[in-house]
Formats: C-alpha cells, sequence, structure tokens
C-alpha cells in the first residue's frame, strides 16, 4: 500500500501539493501515485476538467513540480500520463560484490535515485516465483550503494537509493524497447506496478546508451504483467523529460481514527 497526504501547493503554479509515504516513511516521487492523484482530481471535481479532452493536473511532490495529463471520453477517464521532473544518471557500472556475485549497477535519478541492473546478472528473472530472491538481492543492493557518493544530491532530502529496479530485456517491438522490470522499493517492498519514477528513470538511461531514441516508446511490465508506456518527452542538459502513461482506478475510501488510549498509535515496525 501508497499513501498520499495532499498539501497547499508551492505557490499558484499547481493546484495542490502531496507527501508520499509508505510503511518504511516517505518518498520523494511516486509515478503511480502521481497517476492515481489525476484521477482523483477529476473524478471528484477539484479540478475542473474537459469530458472530452485532455485536462492538466499540476501536483507539487518532494522531487519537483509533476503534471498528470487526464484524457476523458464522454466523461470516462481513458488513460492518464505522468510528466516528470527532469531524470538523468548519475552513474554507470558501479562494481559491486554481491551474496549473488559481481556485478554492474548503474545509479539514476528519476524524481528518486534508483540502482537498476539485468535480473540476468544476479541469475534471476523478473517473474512471481523469483519474487523472495529478488527481494533479498534488491535490498542488499540498495544498502551497499545508499551512501554511495554518486546517490548524494544537492538536495539531501533526495539522497540515498530509494529502489533497486532489476530488469529482463524482452527484445524490441516496432516502436521501441520492451522489458519487464521489478522495483524493491522503501526496505524491501515491491511495486506491483512498473513503478512510475522507476520507468522515468529507465527511460533516462535507455536516452543515454542509445537504446530509446526521440519518437520511441519503452514498453515496460510489471512483476505481475501491468504495464506502463513511457517515452522522451524532452531533453535537457544533463538529461530528460520523461512521460509515461498508465491507468488509476477507485477502489473505494476509508476513514482512519487515532485513539489517544492505543498503546500502537505510533505504529510498529519488525524490520
Amino acid at each position: 500500500m501508497y499513501g498520499g497526504f495532499i498539501t497547499p501547493p508551492d505557490d499558484d503554479g499547481a493546484d495542490f501539493g502531496v507527501l508520499f509515504w509508505h510503511k518504511d516513511g516517505f518518498s520523494t516521487a511516486c509515478g503511480h501515485g502521481t497517476i492515481a492523484l489525476g484521477a482523483w482530481a477529476v473524478r471528484t471535481g477539484r479540478v475542473p476538467s474537459n469530458p472530452d479532452g485532455e485536462t492538466t493536473v499540476t501536483i507539487d511532490v518532494p522531487s519537483g513540480r509533476v503534471q498528470a495529463l487526464v484524457r476523458q471520453r464522454g466523461g470516462r477517464i481513458d488513460e492518464i500520463t505522468f510528466r516528470n521532473v527532469e531524470s538523468r544518471v548519475l552513474a554507470r557500472g558501479i562494481r559491486l560484490t554481491t551474496s549473488r556475485g559481481e556485478v554492474d549497477v548503474d545509479l539514476v535519478f528519476g524524481g528518486a535515485v534508483y540502482a537498476t541492473l539485468p535480473a540476468s546478472a544476479v541469475g534471476l528473472e523478473v517473474r512471481p516465483t523469483h519474487t523472495t530472491d529478488l527481494i533479498a538481492i534488491g535490498r542488499e543492493i540498495k544498502w551497499a550503494l545508499n551512501e554511495h557518493p554518486a546517490a548524494q544530491l544537492a538536495d539531501p532530502r533526495l539522497s540515498g537509493v530509494y529502489g533497486t529496479i532489476l530488469f529482463d530485456d524482452l527484445g524490441r517491438t516496432e516502436n521501441g524497447p520492451h522489458q519487464r522490470n521489478v522495483t524493491v522499493f522503501a526496505d524491501g517492498e515491491v511495486d506491483r506496478s512498473p513503478c512510475g519514477s522507476g520507468t522515468a528513470a529507465r527511460v533516462a538511461l535507455l536516452a543515454a546508451t542509445g537504446e530509446l531514441a526521440d519518437g520511441e516508446t519503452l514498453m515496460h511490465d510489471s512483476i505481475i504483467d501491468t504495464r506502463f508506456h513511457a517515452r522522451i518527452a524532452d531533453r535537457t542538459t544533463s538529461g530528460v523529460i520523461p512521460e509515461v502513461r498508465g491507468t488509476a482506478y477507485r477502489v473505494g475510501s476509508s476513514t482512519f481514527e487515532l485513539d489517544d488510549d492505543d498503546p500502537l498509535a505510533n505504529g510498529f515496525s519488525l524490520r
């Protein structure tokens, strides 16, 4: 589960702000969360929308200002595109000794810092049957590189490795590369989506290596075969502006209460 505390925007240029959270604390970005917030803002009327066109929902997140481009047909949401902050490669080919052998890892920023490597480099595939092993090596790599100089950004709140992306290369479609990934974020959590900010990081890396060209689309699958489509929306002096296209659906509403007498009011952690 992932959550978001809605906050006022930094200024009049955004519709609102959000602080994303999960069981291990807070995160500086969440692409799928941004997609979900775009759907929420339109469905609740918080942002006036075009029922037969595209509505831009602008959101301030800890890593910067992002947008959810919500496309509707007949008042029903068709798809949502997450337009991210500048994403860039931080370091390539960091040699690391792990419990599964020597590997080369890349560090990339996509709103948060991600370590990324092929799953085959550690003898695995991105499949549900390998989940336990993928989590273990993902956690190991995250903590091994968390203090790496390349993961320390100008804003210390953005520093450190947020997650590890392990991917399978599934070849190319007529429109561009096709990959499957699992993102092990926080402390051993698995993203069941293809990970929005992680997909943005992959776009930045593939753009830098020439594997994703302008006008091409990365078909990006998750470990449970949900799918994002991503592209280079713009290039900057040090990276790219990625766009990630996906969907989000309302599943219900809940009311949470805090009882002052609850001995576990502050929560607990077993890790």
